[in-house]
């Protein structure tokens, strides 16, 4: 037997509706199958702290193997991790098609979806991963938003929150904007230009704001839409979508993620027929729409046709330069750029095209980091598993301090304000459509 794979990585449907899936029994056998090959090769014991969790297990059992580990103990490897997939892309020898058939994710993934079978998600859980109900919620009437940003700063209530719910006094929470991203867009000047298709792009982009970009993070959507139609581009907003579900895929929700992901993906479709492509500001949920959704529904026509027209907005403004259809009139240098890639957009497979299509601006270099940020969700929000977040974090953190560029930025703001918490400086997070925007002089 070879070791490792020399062949591209493939990934199997999700077989999430089968009972096999949820019985306890198979679910342990695989776990041991997969532990005893991770404890034998331990290649990823620096990314995450979920290998640490098992090697740790491993070597302090009575055989030193994988044997010698309580079964009941599996699960401390699975609440350490967040799904970010890197294992899986880039150091894992033995996923598919090698014949040891590892994919730690999507175990990872079944195994939480055991757990919350049996009842085990929190209370804090649910509330966290219920994104849209509490931004609509915050941002339904003015000065709400305000309030809630307010109180979420306040010592004495970042205390009732660890002690009531298990949410880390230290976690930044995202700040609530009543001036949403759907509001905002509708006081935006309109295009004036017929949009021009290429053969990888049709010009006409509807855009998924997600629950982040439009809730607490709508700057983002506005800079997106403002630099989407200095090039050309008709953009509308895609009309009644609801959260992608990946929070809910963290817990292991499945069927709540296939029930939202029915419902944005006939409403995408319908787009789509109407000649749009689809992008989104935020990495997961476009990766969301990209792997997960078609490896749970492969037999779907529609989660097929969304996939296909679902890009990243760099890595669609690139394929508009290669067609030579970017504006490059750009009226600001933007100086050296730290730039933290995130898991979520690295393990689309598409390249640095953030990095690439901000390097077209004179006179800036971007100086990309491509290492995890910890925050992945609500990972470094719990208060158990802050300290572990934080960790991960500080690598980045040094690098963007030793760097001590003119922005510091990342496609996933939650990750930007994870770096910036644990940076020793006093660093700005911003998104790098901020950046282009700013680039253009919009």
């Amino acid at each position: 037997m070879r070791e490792g794979s020399l062949e591209a990585p493939t990934r199997h449907p999700i077989d999430w509706r089968s009972d096999d899936y949820y019985n306890a029994d198979s679910l342990n056998a695989e776990l041991e199958r997969v532990y005893d090959i991770c404890h034998g090769c331990r290649r990823c014991v620096s990314l995450c702290n979920a290998f640490p969790t098992l090697f740790d297990l491993v070597d302090e059992s009575d055989t030193m193997e994988v044997d010698g580990v309580d079964k009941a103990d599996y699960i401390k490897v699975v609440d350490e991790c967040y799904l970010c997939d890197l294992c899986y892309m880039t150091k894992c020898p033995y996923v598919p098609p090698h014949e040891w058939n590892v994919d730690f994710p999507h175990l990872m993934l079944r195994a939480k979806a055991v757990k919350l079978k049996n009842g085990g998600a929190a209370f804090r859980d649910r509330f966290l991963a219920g994104t849209d109900r509490l931004g609509k919620l915050v941002t339904a009437i003015p000065s709400v938003d305000l309030a809630v940003n307010a109180l979420n700063k306040k010592p004495g209530v970042r205390k009732l929150l660890s002690r009531q719910l298990g949410v880390h006094p230290d976690a930044t929470l995202p700040e609530y904007r009543h001036n949403t991203a759907r509001r905002r867009a509708r006081s935006l000047p309109a295009e004036s230009s017929e949009p021009v298709a290429t053969d990888t792009t049709t010009g006409k982009v509807a855009l998924f704001t997600t629950c982040y970009g439009n809730f607490n993070k709508p700057e983002v959507c506005e800079a997106l839409i403002r630099v989407f139609r200095h090039n050309n581009l008709e953009v509308i907003l895609a009309n009644d979508e609801v959260c992608c579900g990946m929070p809910k895929l963290e817990m292991g929700d499945i069927d709540a993620v296939v029930r939202a992901g029915q419902h944005n993906v006939a409403m995408l479709d319908d787009l789509i027929a109407r000649g749009y492509d689809i992008v989104a500001p935020v990495p997961s949920c476009v990766l969301m729409f990209k792997q997960e959704l078609p490896l749970m529904l492969p037999e779907d026509s529609a989660v097929q046709r969304v996939q296909r027209a679902m890009f990243d907005p760099f890595e669609y403004l690139m394929l508009r330069h290669r067609a030579g259809l970017l504006n490059l009139d750009f009226k600001q240098s933007l100086g050296d750029v730290s730039y933290q890639v995130a898991c979520h957009l690295r393990v689309q497979n598409i390249g640095l095209k953030t990095r690439d299509v901000l390097n077209l601006v004179p006179d800036t270099t971007v100086h990309a980091i491509e290492r995890c940020s910890g925050h992945d969700g609500t990972y470094a929000v719990r208060n158990e598993s802050r300290d572990a977040a934080v960790k991960i974090a500080r690598p980045v953190a040094r690098k963007v301090d030793e760097q001590q560029g003119a922005h510091f930025a990342s496609d996933c703001p939650m990750a930007a304000q994870m770096i910036a918490d644990v940076s020793k400086n006093d660093i700005l997070p911003e998104h790098p459509m901020n950046l282009l925007c700013k680039a253009y002089g919009l």
